[in-house]
């Protein structure tokens, strides 16, 4: 994520475009979704995390030079039972992550069978990441770094390896994520609406760390 207190001088705030998105995260269970999420927003990792049932809502910010990137997080059960409510969650989201746990390989193909539903049936504009977890783990690493990017340069998405125990990578993914979304500024409430998705909470008002606020340690 951005530095902390980036541009503010004298207790005056720069002039900067607010961007809000949807962002989904998809994958098998078990994979580390949550703690992903947990990593990003609050700077914490959880080995006991609890499964998540249905899907869990949170919002954190990133700070692109002149632009505030705040993304409303929907982080989605893995179970196979909970599968048919994912469109609901996906639909109308400009991004999206993909996450696998590079020492099960099936969990990649998961992912693959992920992003072929979301380009037949999500937004057509939307960005994809795929996100290889677990890196802290490579001793036992059965999904090669090598075949999981070539398989994201052919289908046209972001890849990187991440670990959320280790912070590795975390908040470089949501920061190359909002380096692809369209900067249109959406602090007006018209713009505000369009972009926005689904929202369940006003984001300015969950307690986590707000924009340049150091969530996760690299």
């Amino acid at each position: 994520m951005a530095t902390r207190g980036s541009g503010r001088t004298n207790g005056t705030l720069p002039q900067t475009k607010i961007c809000q998105f949807k962002l989904v995260l998809l994958g098998d269970m078990a994979v580390g979704k949550s703690s992903l999420v947990l990593r990003f927003v609050k700077g914490q990792f959880d080995e006991f995390q609890e499964t998540t049932i249905g899907a869990a809502f949170l919002a954190q910010s990133v700070c692109l030079d002149d632009t505030t990137v705040k993304f409303e997080i929907w982080d989605t059960a893995g179970q196979e039972r909970y599968h048919s409510l994912a469109p609901m969650y996906y639909r109308g989201a400009q991004a999206a992550i993909v996450v696998f746990d590079i020492t099960k390989p099936e969990t990649f193909e998961r992912a693959k069978a992920w992003v072929k539903e979301l380009q037949r049936q999500a937004s057509p504009n939307i960005v994809i990441a795929l996100a290889g977890n677990k890196a802290d783990l490579a001793e036992k690493r059965l999904v090669e770094y090598e075949e999981a990017q070539t398989y994201s340069e052919d289908t046209g998405l972001l890849f990187m390896e991440t670990s959320a125990k280790t912070a590795m990578n975390v908040n470089e993914l949501f920061l190359a994520i909002a380096q692809k979304m369209p900067k249109t500024d959406t602090q007006n409430p018209t713009l505000a609406a369009r972009h926005r998705g689904v929202n369940l909470q006003d984001p300015d008002n969950h307690n986590t760390p707000s924009c340049c606020g150091g969530g996760g340690g690299n």
